[in-house]
């Protein structure tokens, strides 16, 4: 039961800290002007005096409290991770514990790198593309609603892209695989990314090959960091569980 109650106490910390940067962001700036923020890219593509559309009756409160949400879990994403790793950390070795807090926190630096990433570069190239094929005989308007679910599907997308180094080092350091099989599934590892590529991303070549590429660079980055981790060592994990063992009374 004490367990239970400190699950509990940690999951309201967390939903706690999401739920006070949302009212935060929801006043001030507001979730009409973070949705705007988040709208850019494809408003920078559309024909001048074109505006995004909103086909269902609720759907203009709802779109933008959704994209404050989200930020808002962004933002108090440190809170909830820390949250986690107090929960979980009483019951690790102290080598886990050297293992897990990096890996925690390279694992939301680079999440949010991708998304970033998607921001910044890819949305604008892939909007722009897109809008070079729009016939004139027809005016792009899109939907709100359909927006928010692409930009979900792109962010998650180029997150758990960017988290590919962290994978690659725990398949090292759990001992699973080797820098030298990683190495040669290289040629596996370019055409399965190119085929995830094409079932992550919208059916157009550019966003494929902006997925496909960035995920082939961050498997190399992965190999080299995982030159620099040992394999799994028994040793440390014996020596921990003597450390933490009783000691019998005479």
């Amino acid at each position: 039961m004490s367990h239970l109650v400190e699950l509990r106490d940690r999951l309201l910390r967390a939903i706690s800290a999401v739920v006070a940067v949302f009212l935060v962001l929801f006043f001030y700036p507001g979730a009409a002007r973070i949705y705007d923020v988040l709208a850019a890219p494809m408003l920078a593509t559309l024909p001048e005096g074109t505006r995004m559309i909103a086909t269902g009756v609720i759907t203009p409160f709802m779109v933008p409290v959704k994209v404050t949400m989200l930020a808002a879990f962004v933002i108090a994403l440190p809170v909830v991770l820390y949250q986690a790793w107090a929960f979980v950390a009483p019951g690790l070795y102290q080598h886990e514990k050297r293992l897990a807090l990096p890996l925690i926190i390279s694992s939301t630096v680079l999440f949010l790198a991708g998304m970033t990433f998607c921001y910044l570069v890819v949305f604008r190239t892939v909007f722009h593309f897109i809008a070079t094929f729009a016939p004139h005989s027809i005016t792009p308007a899109p939907d709100i609603e359909a927006y928010l679910s692409f930009v979900m599907t792109m962010f998650l997308a180029f997150g758990v892209t960017f988290e590919v180094p962290v994978a690659v080092v725990l398949l090292v350091k759990t001992g699973i695989v080797t820098v030298e099989k990683l190495k040669s599934m290289r040629g596996y590892m370019i055409v399965g990314a190119f085929a995830l590529a094409a079932v992550v991303t919208p059916p157009d070549v550019v966003s494929q090959f902006m997925l496909a590429l960035p995920l082939c660079l961050l498997y190399e980055v992965g190999i080299f960091a995982s030159r620099f981790v040992k394999g799994p060592d028994n040793g440390e994990a014996d020596e921990d569980e003597s450390d933490s063992a009783p000691v019998e009374k005479a």
